[in-house]
Formats: C-alpha cells, structure tokens, sequence
C-alpha cells in the first residue's frame, strides 16, 4: 500500500529526529523545483491552460514566504499576471483568479497601468498624499469606480464586489480574496469601514483591541410598530414577510461567523443588533480547533447589515 499525504504530515509533525524531516522537506523541495521550472515551464500550451498546480497555488506559496520575482518561473508567472488582468478587463479566463496574489509593482501596472510607474515610486517613499491624489483623480475626473482605505500595514481596494489588499510591509497583493483567512484584526476593521462608507455610513463601528470588531446597526421603533402579529399572506408587507420569515433564519446562519450576537432595544425603542466578529468563526476542525474567518464569511456578514440598514434604517430616519 502506497504512502498517503497523511502519512507525511503524521512523520513531519510527530518525528523525533530533525535530519529525517530535514531530508524528506529537502526532497518535496527538489520535486516542487522539478515542476515548476522543468516540467510545467517547459510546455507552455500546459503552463497556460492546464498548470500542474492547481490554479497555480506553488506561484502563491513562493510570493507568500518573501521569495522575489527572479525565484519564480518567469513564464508561469507572466500568465498567471495576464489571467488577472484579463479578467479584470472582464475577457474570458481559464479560471477565475480568486485569492491569488501578485507583487506590489504588477498589481500597479495591471489595476492603475497609466500611472504605475509613479505609483510604485510613491509607495517605495511611503508618499501616502501622493498616492491618494492619483486614486482620487481617477476616481472624480477619470470615472474609475473603485473605493480604497489605507490602514497601518494595508492598502484595502474595492473594485465591485472585489476586494484586493496590499500587504505594504510584504510588497505584495492578494487579489479576488475570498477563501483566504483574515489573519489581522487591523485589516478586519479596515475591509469593515471600507463597507461601511459606502453602504452604511451611519452605524457604529468600533474595534476592541486584540478581541474582536463590533457592528451596531438599529431597527427603528416606527418599522417595529408596523410588525404585527403573523400576517395573513394576501396582506403581507416587506417588513412582516422579512422579520416573519427570514430574519431569525439570516442570526441564525451568522452565529457560525460572530462572536456574539446582541439585541436590545435602546432609550427611544428601536432595535439595536450588534454584531461582533473575531478572526476566528464558530466552526471547527477535524482537529477540533476554531477555523479561521475567511473574506467570503465577512462578506455575508456586511451584506446583513448592508439589507437592514437600507430596507429598515435609513428610508425611516
């Protein structure tokens, strides 16, 4: 019976001897080399259209642990840039580029390309002014609809539904993030008020260090008086059909993403739900430990206080 993955990460984790694991990491190494810069490289029908890794995740292990663009294979990632850019462009991929990642300089050239040259030199001096200028000239003058917010460590942009963060210490760029954790509480809070100044600028964000990020969005006492008792369906408002049906279905689908979940009525009886989010969900492991929140976990959340805050908030106020 042949080795299974499993049985490498039981040795690796539970081996005494340091010089076994050394070898057998020396040799997934050697192997990894082999298809990336032989095998993979050397076909370039395959690398574009089939790479033998999927979605090209090996490019994204290399960029992730610091290696520079002359440790990748060179053809391997100029396609993997041009499916990013044509799918931004809105043209037909292969596959849809989600948490992939990119140098810093690239993402310039294929997100802002008029402009990258001076872009990369102004993020090389940390010319924060500067770089705000050229995105809000596109933004105001040239049509560009994308929103962004610098934090300490990121740079936070939002193209549509699209999130892209640029991690400024690493010099790199997750782009399309959905599968991939959120690992720093700092970007938690920055991807929430990014949402929040577009969607719903007037509920309350605040962030507890080193615990968790709270949302407060209100119900107000004019929509809760127009929810009776359990309507007769030929009768039925917005308001009852969503509190009636789906409300408690929509909690109930966030306590596997929050921390908790808070609702009270304040001093003038409206309904105050708030939400508070960790960097970790509700649900576990095989190994019984807490998974990580991942972008598309987030998403859900935001698009909760997003439908309460438009349809129950702030037609009423």
């Amino acid at each position: 019976m042949p080795l299974k993955p499993d049985d490498l990460t039981k040795f690796l984790e539970n081996e005494s001897e340091t010089k076994f694991k050394t070898e057998l990491l020396n040799l997934l190494n050697i192997r990894i080399n082999n298809l990336c810069f032989d095998e993979c490289e050397r076909d370039r029908i395959v690398c574009t259209l089939t790479p033998m890794c999927s979605r090209r995740f090996l490019l994204k292990l290399r960029i992730k642990n610091g290696l520079k663009i002359e440790d990748l294979p060179p053809f391997c990632y100029s396609v993997h840039k041009g499916v990013i850019e044509r799918e931004f462009r809105n043209k037909t991929v292969v596959y849809r580029p989600y948490d992939t990642y990119l140098y810093l300089i690239d993402f310039l050239d294929v997100f802002f390309h008029g402009d990258y040259r001076k872009l990369n030199k102004f993020f090389s001096f940390e010319n924060w002014e500067e770089i705000k200028k050229i995105f809000d000239d596109r933004i105001n003058n040239r049509n560009e609809n994308f929103k962004y917010l610098l934090t300490k460590d990121y740079f936070i942009f939002k193209f549509e539904d699209k999130i892209h963060v640029m991690f400024l210490k690493d010099k790199f760029v997750l782009c399309n993030a959905n599968r991939e954790h959120i690992s720093d509480l700092n970007l938690l809070f920055g991807i929430c008020k990014l949402y929040a100044e577009q969607f719903f600028p007037e509920i309350k964000l605040n962030m507890v260090p080193s615990k968790n990020v709270e949302i407060s969005v209100k119900v107000p006492y004019d929509v809760l008086t127009k929810i009776g008792e359990e309507p007769m369906e030929e009768h039925i408002s917005k308001a009852n059909e969503y509190f009636w049906n789906t409300f408690w279905e929509d909690l109930n689908s966030l306590t596997q993403y929050c921390d908790e979940i808070h609702l009270q009525m304040d001093k003038s009886q409206n309904l105050e739900i708030t939400l508070s989010i960790s960097l970790l969900t509700n649900n576990y492991s095989e190994e019984e430990k807490r998974i990580p929140l991942r972008f598309r976990d987030l998403r859900l959340i935001l698009n909760f206080i997003t439908r309460i805050y438009r349809d129950y908030y702030i037609i009423w106020v």
